[in-house]
């Protein structure tokens, strides 16, 4: 006998948004506020913009951290 799952629907739900683009978030950061969030390995950088942000991210924040 299969009995199907049943959820449990949390009344709150209708008041989270459906999906954020995340782009947009980030461009909306950059023009109010003037906070850069970029990847470093983003494919949109050629190889010297993507040294550019690994070497401002290890002076500020250190280097990559292992376990």
């Amino acid at each position: 006998m299969h009995i199907p799952e049943q959820r449990y629907r949390c009344p709150l739900g209708r008041f989270q948004p459906k999906t954020t683009d995340l782009e947009v978030v980030k461009r909306i950061g950059w023009q109010q506020d003037h906070i850069l969030v970029v990847k470093e390995d983003d494919e949109r950088l050629d190889f010297v913009e993507k040294e550019i942000v690994r070497r401002i991210g290890e002076r500020l924040y250190g280097g990559k951290r292992h376990g």
